[in-house]
Formats: structure tokens, C-alpha cells, sequence
């Protein structure tokens, strides 16, 4: 579950372990490859997944040190 990072809450005014409080989702989503339900609660943003072929592979640096494939 993503959720506030201080509180088992979606509320970061609540910190800790509250009681009886309600937890409010926003959004759910299947990450299928990973074999995962993901259920957002409150602002908190998610990082992006990567590519199959990292950007690293792209990266070399020629014999006179200069380095291609950055951008």
C-alpha cells in the first residue's frame, strides 16, 4: 500500500499508530508483472518503473575520452 510514510494513516497530521481513524483510496491498480495490486491512499506519488533496456547500455566513451549516448 502507498501511504503516508509517518502514519499507518493516509492523514500525515496523524502520526504513529492512530485509532479509529478511516483510510481513504484514491486510486488501485494491477502491476501485473510484478504480480502486485497497488492501492494509493492520500497525495503520495509513486516512482516510475524502468525500461527493459536500461539507458546505461546506450553510454560509451570513445578511445579520446569523450563520452557518447548521454542524451
Amino acid at each position: 500500500m502507498a501511504k503516508n510514510q509517518y502514519s499507518l494513516s493516509d492523514d500525515p497530521t496523524l502520526l504513529g499508530r492512530p485509532k479509529n481513524f478511516t483510510m481513504s483510496i484514491r486510486d488501485v491498480y494491477v502491476s501485473a508483472g510484478a504480480g502486485f495490486i497497488v492501492v494509493l491512499t492520500g497525495a503520495i506519488m509513486t516512482m516510475p518503473g524502468l525500461p527493459k533496456k536500461p539507458a546505461a547500455y546506450n553510454i560509451d566513451v570513445t578511445d579520446d575520452g569523450v563520452i557518447t549516448g548521454l542524451f
